[in-house]
């Protein structure tokens, strides 16, 4: 995993980010559950990665989304070369990445309909479209762990080097504070992230298991997006509400991938309602539900 995990920096760090995608799919890592033997906990140090680096490049949703919903509808897509998914009624305009082959899913009431623009439909069943949002909501906790670290790591180098009134920013103990309540906020979300990472591992993306700590996953991260993003900003003074400071790059990916596949709150309200239906909600509290 370490060297996983070191493979992602080296590639980050050598390739502008027009080589990025080329590089990464030489080293095979752009399909890496979908066409490899690789499971979720690889794909969780490559999505937290890239995005520790702000890489400008559509993994998840290449992998995890639409090579896989591609996959469950029978659809031929290329085997090289981005995806990306785009839902309901939205056009080629309105995808993240238009440049990539696009795979559309439009969900109704009893069934999910998957094809490529411009082409015909399929219909899978309703559970997949459940499936698809657990993934994405998935891939989102991981990326937005990796940009929490960023914002994190250059906020502490900020504040060792930066000196005010004679002395470095981090020897004030407002600004200690303020360090350890975006480390433990943090912490505390990449926890909740690494028992979703473990679920996917153990049951698969379409287990309750899965969905439980993903739910747990989704709701810890949300909490922690606006005060690590806050103090980053707070801690870097005037130079970190300049649009030029790459400290944006983490912080504003971090914002905009909050809400993506379900809102902190609507996930907040889920988690409620799996603890009101629990014969014992302390068993939800401290462990996900056992195996079905």
């Amino acid at each position: 995993m370490n060297e996983l995990a070191q493979l992602v920096d080296d590639l980050c760090s050598r390739s502008t980010d027009d080589e990025l995608w080329g590089n990464l799919e030489d080293a095979g890592l752009t399909r890496l559950t979908s066409s490899q033997d690789a499971g979720p906990g690889e794909a969780a140090i490559v999505l937290s990665g890239l995005a520790r680096h702000a890489a400008a490049v559509p993994l998840a949703e290449t992998d995890l989304l639409a090579a896989w919903l591609a996959g469950k509808a029978g659809l031929p897509v290329p085997d090289t070369g981005p995806l990306t998914i785009t839902f309901a009624d939205a056009t080629a305009h309105d995808v993240q990445w238009p440049s990539s082959t696009v795979v559309s899913a439009t969900r109704t009431a009893d069934a999910l309909h998957v094809g490529l623009i411009g082409g015909e439909l399929r219909t899978v069943d309703i559970g997949v479209a459940d499936e698809l949002t657990r993934r994405g909501a998935w891939a989102r906790c991981n990326q937005i762990i990796g940009a929490l670290d960023a914002a994190c790591a250059m906020t502490v180098a900020h504040t060792a080097e930066r000196v005010q009134f004679g002395r470095q920013l981090n020897k004030f103990q407002a600004v200690q504070h303020s360090l350890a309540a975006m480390a433990g906020e943090i912490e505390r979300a990449r926890a909740a992230t690494a028992l979703a990472i473990a679920a996917a591992a153990d049951y698969g993306f379409d287990h309750a298991a899965t969905d439980y700590a993903v739910t747990v996953a989704k709701v810890s991260v949300g909490r922690a997006v606006g005060p690590v993003t806050t103090i980053a900003h707070q801690l870097h003074g005037a130079i970190g509400v300049t649009a030029e400071h790459r400290l944006w790059r983490a912080t504003m990916r971090a914002r905009s991938w909050v809400d993506d596949f379900g809102s902190t709150a609507s996930y907040a309200r889920k988690l409620g309602r799996i603890a009101l239906a629990a014969d014992d909600p302390w068993d939800v509290v401290v462990s996900y539900p056992a195996p079905r």
